[in-house]
């Protein structure tokens, strides 16, 4: 396709909303996944952590 300006790109036939919202939505998707798969590997490793300080408690 060719567009003759950036209106005419970022409205993209009409169609603007859908790409451009379709796009956003993604986006805030990939943020929210990646801010809770950050927060899940935290959680992780503080057990972890909390876990191999418990069995070196109890080997005294």
């Amino acid at each position: 396709m060719n567009w003759a300006s950036a209106s005419d790109f970022f409205a993209m036939g009409g169609y603007g909303l859908y790409v451009w919202g379709s796009f956003g939505l993604t986006f805030a998707a990939l943020a929210v996944e990646a801010a809770l798969a950050a927060g899940r590997l935290k959680t992780a490793r503080r057990r972890v952590r909390r876990e191999l300080a418990a069995d070196l408690d109890t080997q005294d």
